[in-house]
């Protein structure tokens, strides 16, 4: 019996060992990138390997541009659109998260996250599109690494540099080139609401698309960027 629960403390040990290098590892990512920038994320990975099952040659459309050299309309249109309380919280807006918990109870299913910009980008840097739980309490970990390592303004520019605007586009460049032809730095209000009205399902819009739906979300984000302030 002795025997029996020495093998399961080590057991538990080496995986608590495993657990704490695993996390080390997200951090020092995190840190790194507080002044470099990623060259690729989870999602872009996964992305172009699904791409590459139908194309060998297939490749992602992605170029990085620096903060200011991206529209402030796109920066208050996604921010309306995704994370109101983005400059309030710490990375968790449990108000959100508390209604996409009621909203998902009544329709039976996971139909809404809650999830906030730290968390979305949690997500995209390191991990996969799984519902599961122990992704959801990695996730949680990563973006509490995430505010407290990085400014809000660092966040949001990889953020928009990160997120996908269509089948392999990436990134607020990619996006604004893809969609209307020209650069993120000369994103119009009503241009930049369009492209956060794709952010939820951003491979179902091609360039310069529009639906009753698209328009109506545009119209709402239109509403509220001029009342949301930008890091």
């Amino acid at each position: 019996m002795k025997s029996l629960w020495r093998s399961f403390g080590y057991a538990l040990l080496l995986a608590l060992i495993a657990l704490a290098l695993v996390q080390f590892w997200f951090f020092i990512h995190i840190w790194y990138w507080v002044d470099h920038n990623p060259e690729s994320t989870a999602f872009m990975d996964a992305r172009l390997e699904r791409l590459r099952e139908k194309n060998p040659r297939a490749a992602l459309q992605q170029q990085w541009v620096p903060y200011h050299r991206i529209s402030v309309n796109l920066k208050r249109a996604i921010i309306a659109a995704e994370d109101a309380k983005f400059l309030d919280h710490e990375g968790f807006d449990w108000d959100s998260i508390a209604k996409a918990y009621e909203k998902n109870l009544q329709k039976g299913k996971i139909v809404s996250g809650g999830s906030t910009i730290s968390q979305q980008l949690a997500k995209n840097l390191f991990l996969s599109g799984e519902r599961t739980w122990w992704r959801k309490a990695q996730e949680a970990v990563i973006t509490v690494m995430l505010e407290t390592i990085m400014t809000k303004r660092r966040i949001l520019e990889i953020y928009l540099n990160v997120i996908e605007w269509g089948s392999g586009v990436f990134g607020a460049e990619a996006a604004a080139r893809h969609h209307f032809g020209i650069a993120a730095a000369g994103l119009a209000p009503e241009q930049a609401a369009q492209l956060a009205a794709m952010v939820p399902s951003p491979r179902r819009y091609r360039a310069g698309a529009e639906t009753p739906y698209l328009q109506k979300r545009k119209e709402i984000i239109l509403s509220r960027m001029n009342a949301v302030p930008v890091p």
